[in-house]
């Protein structure tokens, strides 16, 4: 693998995950009211999918004997099925797809209730998936 892209990547994700943190405000009710830190929240969930996407797809690109999967989630799968990522990983991760998609393609208004339970219980899903590609020198 390209191990400076992946790491690239992986710092830009480190950054949206740090951004989140520092971003996320104290109570659902103050996110609910607060513009600001909706797209600072929306705008970094989203890439942090991304990155992981792409991260991903790097991982299944460089193994030719795979075919490419045909939805960001299923990139996910694959990556289980190989034993890259554990499965519980994967599935959230493919939910972590289906909220960006809400956001980018506003499927349904945002439930923002749900971006605050990801920003305060869930990001650990992306340092998890991050130490998975990291590369072992930086470790």
């Amino acid at each position: 693998m390209d191990q400076p892209l992946i790491n690239q990547k992986l710092e830009s994700l480190r950054r949206c995950v740090a951004r989140l943190e520092s971003r996320s405000p104290e109570s659902v009710e103050e996110l609910e009211t607060d513009l600001d830190a909706q797209d600072i929240l929306a705008l970094n969930l989203t890439r942090a999918v991304q990155l992981c996407v792409d991260i991903a797809s790097h991982w299944i690109a460089e193994h030719h004997e795979l075919m490419s999967p045909i939805t960001m989630g299923q990139s996910f799968e694959v990556l289980a099925e190989r034993g890259v990522i554990s499965r519980e990983l994967a599935d959230d991760m493919r939910k972590s797809v289906g909220f960006r998609n809400i956001v980018v393609h506003n499927y349904e208004t945002v439930n923002w209730e749900v971006v605050f339970i990801i920003c305060h219980d869930h990001l650990d899903q992306f340092r998890q998936f991050a130490g998975v590609f990291m590369d072992p020198a930086l470790r």
